[in-house]
């Protein structure tokens, strides 16, 4: 993983989870990560973003197996530490 993306603060949104995939799969800030791509486009498209649907496929044409498995088991594990607030519904009593 790239150390620089990892030291900084945890992607809140689906926006910037799919940024941190572009930035995994481009090589932006280092090396390209695949696995990384993956897990960060697959966040995004649990959390709405239509983009990172196609581009997490397109990633995974380019892995085997294995990597896909890894990807998807650091993306449960990120989501299970990361989960969305509750949304609480207030009604007016009648």
């Amino acid at each position: 993983m790239n150390d620089t993306i990892e030291a900084g603060h945890e992607p809140g949104n689906a926006e910037q989870c799919f940024e941190r995939g572009m930035i995994y799969s481009t090589g932006r800030d280092g090396a390209v990560d695949m696995i990384s791509a993956h897990m960060w486009f697959n966040i995004a498209a649990s959390r709405g973003h239509a983009d990172a649907v196609q581009l997490r496929r397109e990633v995974a044409a380019q892995m085997t197996d294995a990597e896909i498995g890894q990807a998807q088991r650091r993306a449960r594990d990120w989501l299970k530490a990361h989960p969305l607030p509750a949304v609480v519904e207030i009604r007016k009593a009648a």
